[in-house]
């Protein structure tokens, strides 16, 4: 069996067999946090967020001049509440956008409040347009930035909507997010 071994500076397990102790089976150890976790936990700032949110069964109806009208007034007020909407495209069933805050910022909280803005728009205030929860990836990087937009961006055209993606008139960028 084993028996740990408290000195110092570490602590050593040991395997104890017939009464005698043998050599000792672990390195010793610290509290510090392994160094590659710093890469994975790392703090964006600011951190930006690519999301995806889709409608309840998918159903056809954000793609319109209204949402767009909304969303982007819901962007441009959000500059003030420390948040900047960054590129954005607007499909039938779903949005992907890019929105980026201050280190306190909640995108859960800026989500939800997004989808109640939509909905009163859409539905005059009734529930039950969106899927619950969204998709939310941080982008690490400028390279990653645009791979992300560069595949939002070609979405109608991939969907049989338009020939160019510069034909889709649901689509933009409040605020100019630049990322390295």
């Amino acid at each position: 069996f084993f028996r740990p071994v408290i000195n110092e500076s570490c602590v050593v397990a040991t395997a104890v067999s017939g009464g005698r102790k043998e050599t000792p089976i672990f390195k010793p150890m610290t509290l510090a946090k392994p160094p590659r976790l710093e890469r994975v936990f790392q703090k964006y700032d600011p951190p930006v967020y690519f999301v995806a949110l889709c409608t309840q069964d998918r159903h056809k109806i954000l793609a319109n001049d209204l949402v767009h009208s909304v969303l982007v007034n819901y962007g441009e007020h959000g500059v003030e509440r420390g948040f900047a909407l960054g590129r954005y495209v607007i499909m039938p069933d779903h949005i992907h956008l890019f929105v980026s805050g201050t280190l306190d910022f909640d995108l859960g909280i800026w989500v939800r409040g997004l989808k109640r803005i939509v909905a009163a728009a859409v539905t005059g205030g009734r529930t039950g347009l969106w899927q619950r929860g969204f998709f939310d990836h941080i982008i690490r990087n400028g390279e990653s930035y645009s791979q992300k937009w560069d595949y939002v961006r070609e979405n109608p055209v991939r969907a049989g909507l338009v020939r160019t993606a510069d034909d889709w008139p649901f689509q933009g960028e409040v605020v100019f997010i630049e990322h390295r």
